[in-house]
């Protein structure tokens, strides 16, 4: 979809009307000392498996008379007007969320007791103490506002939604007259042309990448683009026209602003046409060069559409909906279509009970996927939704224009359905099995390591530093469905009295400040405690180091009163050595395993991706520190070197990216000074 940041970028993210404000839950914000990070960059990740919701099995509080009593008297309340309704148990937890056309006459058939109602039904009645009604105009806004309670309330017995992130766009800027792209995400509130979304950062880098190559347009900030006095590398491997120092003038470069525009807009068959006919052009008049740049332009085009995959024929905006069912777990697969391109597709993994139908599931997934998305023209779907007219009509509202919700029967429309659903069987087997070997490895390490039981939650904690400056404490996260990176904390370390390269003292700051908040927790972060599928406590912590840091860990998790978390620590082999590792565990010996045994292999990954995430949340705050104090800090270069890199390299940024060759070749730098000058910049962490 493309659109301008005119369109009101706020309307997207829908929220509920003021009745049901303040029966929402607290606004879920991290807390101000313990800051969530991206794990992997802009990678994206697949969504977790979640648990089976078994059908059988006492989940009420109570009889299912006292349930039926609950409803029977929410129903001579209630309206028979259209509304949304939600049934709450004894501790006030959302159990349902449920809309109507008629409220009074939905809740009377969960009162009768004689009505046959699935196994599902009959728990959550039995749950039931409470119901709470908001009464809403029409039914299709009952709709939009069921889907919103249900991703911000998390409701037990209904279908939820998992991994929702936002989705990446391109955009071509608006607000100065060299236009700029890249990536962005969140509100659109800048001003430019926003094209997407896009499945993943990955399919929108790679797109900018091509794009650069056949439009060359820029992709640095305007910061260092006012900055330059000479052209970049960019300019230099013909991946920007340079309009910084003028290597272009302000119409040439907006003609290629404007075909970019066009061919992100659809009209790629017209771009490449007249991107064929300058090549000709100038092949007749002998100027070759300049034909040869128009040949790896068109060239840089089709590798876009290629990287692509399928392309429709006949189908330029639509989103793809296809959904496979197995084991009692739900796969859909989305894929996007914009301009008649394919701009990627992922797969999520919603969590359902396993008595939900494929129609079911798919009807509440839709609904909540599009609650703070922009919807296209077309929805296609592999299975045939109840409310398919009612979700039409909802987001035709939303959008602006007209929405068409259908299950294609025949053409193009139907491959497109069948090729989404073979992906979805795929990605589900493949999910499953991923999940089999990490519940192998799970149990393996609780056999091995004697643990009291299979842990659900693993926390691995590590810092880094450099001479104490720049400290910070990492956590990362893995479970049965491996790593859970939206869990990961970082911890920049704030106690003034800390030694610098104190390890011991920042680990006791970092598991303080983390154990803390589970033992005292907040009101927000109770009720996302209770939401959460995923357990808040671990059952096992690891720390990189030897029997000292395993000795003093076990103080601080004495002071704190923990007794019921397994504790292990993992000293590197003779020369760091990776096979050689020494496990120390409290009140045992030392542990070692052989080189092969998936168990350290197992532990190593852990190890590992813990030292990954620190450093670089480390590297961010250093290079952050960096650029505040410019070349200020940087030992033995004067104010004369630091006036001659400036002149030299244009930016600070760009004297950072620069290698100690290129560092050499500025008047008056050394070849030591040069070595200095990388090293600062290019430490290597402790």
């Amino acid at each position: 979809m493309v659109h301008d940041s005119s369109d009101n970028p706020d309307d997207r993210a829908r929220k509920p009307p003021p009745a049901a404000a303040s029966d929402a839950p607290p606004e879920r914000l991290a807390a101000p000392d313990v800051d969530p990070a991206a794990a992997g960059g802009d990678d994206e990740d697949d969504a977790l498996l979640p648990d089976i919701l078994e059908e059988s099995g006492a989940v009420g509080e109570g009889p299912l008379a006292t349930g039926h009593e609950a409803i029977e008297r929410a129903v001579r309340l209630a309206p028979t007007s259209p509304g949304v309704y939600r049934m709450l148990n004894a501790s006030a937890d959302v159990l349902y969320v449920g809309k109507a056309k008629n409220v009074k006459k939905r809740l009377s058939s969960y009162a009768r007791q004689s009505a046959p109602l699935p196994a599902r039904i009959l728990r959550m009645i039995a749950a039931t103490v409470t119901v709470e009604i908001v009464s809403t105009t029409t039914e299709t806004e009952a709709l939009l506002l069921e889907a919103n309670l249900i991703k911000q309330l998390r409701p037990r017995f209904n279908v939820q939604l998992r991994d929702d992130k936002s989705f990446p766009y391109i955009l071509i800027t608006g607000d100065h007259w060299a236009p700029q792209i890249l990536k962005h995400r969140g509100a659109q509130t800048r001003p430019g042309r926003y094209f997407g979304p896009f499945a993943s950062a990955g399919a929108v880098n790679r797109t900018i990448t091509a794009l650069q190559r056949a439009f060359l347009i820029r992709s640095c900030t305007d910061s260092f683009f006012e900055s330059r006095t000479r052209p970049c590398l960019l300019h230099q491997i013909r991946r920007c026209a340079g309009p910084c120092t003028r290597e272009i003038d302000f119409g040439g470069y907006s003609t290629l602003v404007r075909e970019a525009s066009d061919f992100l807009s659809g009209k790629s068959h017209a771009v490449k046409q007249e991107l064929a006919g300058e090549m000709e052009k100038a092949s007749n008049e002998l100027e070759f060069e300049r034909a040869a740049l128009y040949r790896d332009r068109l060239a840089a085009l089709s590798a876009i559409q290629s990287q692509q995959g399928i392309n429709p024929r006949t189908v330029e905006e639509a989103d793809v909906f296809a959904i496979h069912q197995e084991g009692g777990f739900s796969c859909v697969e989305v894929f996007f279509f914009r301009t008649g391109q394919n701009w990627g597709n992922r797969a999520y993994f919603p969590r359902a009970e396993k008595s939900f139908t494929p129609e079911e599931v798919l009807g509440s997934f839709l609904a909540q996927f599009y609650d703070d998305k922009p919807p296209p023209k077309n929805i296609l779907l592999s299975h045939e939704i109840e409310e398919s007219e009612l979700l039409a009509n909802a987001l035709s509202i939303k959008a602006g224009h007209k929405v068409e919700v259908t299950a294609p029967k025949r053409g193009e429309k139907k491959e497109l359905v069948a090729h989404a659903l073979t992906n979805a069987r795929e990605a589900l087997g493949r999910k499953l099995a991923d999940t089999a070997t990490q519940s192998r490895l799970l149990e393996a390490m609780a056999t091995t390591l004697n643990l009291p039981h299979v842990p659900k939650r693993i926390e691995v904690y590590d810092n880094s530093h450099i001479q104490g400056t720049n400290a910070v404490g990492a956590m990362i996260v893995a479970g049965p469905d491996g790593f859970v990176k939206n869990q990961y904390r970082k911890f920049n370390i704030k106690s003034e009295g800390i030694t610098p390269g104190d390890d011991f003292a920042m680990m006791r700051e970092v598991l303080e400040r983390r154990f803390k908040r589970l033992i005292n927790p907040s009101e927000d972060t109770a009720t996302k405690a209770k939401d959460d599928d995923f357990p808040q406590w671990p059952d096992l912590v690891i720390i990189d180091g030897g029997r000292g840091q395993l000795n003093a860990v076990r103080e601080i998790f004495a002071n704190l009163g923990l007794t019921q978390v397994s504790l292990m620590s993992v000293a590197k082999g003779p020369d760091r050595d990776a096979g050689r590792e020494t496990l120390f565990m409290p009140e045992r010996e030392a542990i070692k395993l052989e080189p092969r045994d998936p168990v350290l292999y197992f532990i190593q990954r852990l190890r590992d991706e813990a030292h990954r995430f620190v450093i670089g949340s480390h590297r961010k705050l250093r290079k952050k520190d960096i650029r505040e104090a410019g070349l200020q800090e940087i030992p033995g270069i004067g104010p004369s070197r630091k006036r001659a890199l400036l002149h030299h390299f244009g930016t600070l940024k760009e004297i950072e990216r620069a290698s100690i060759a290129d560092l050499g070749k500025v008047p008056g730098v050394s070849a030591e000074s040069a070595r200095r000058i990388f090293e600062y910049f290019h430490p290597q962490p402790g």
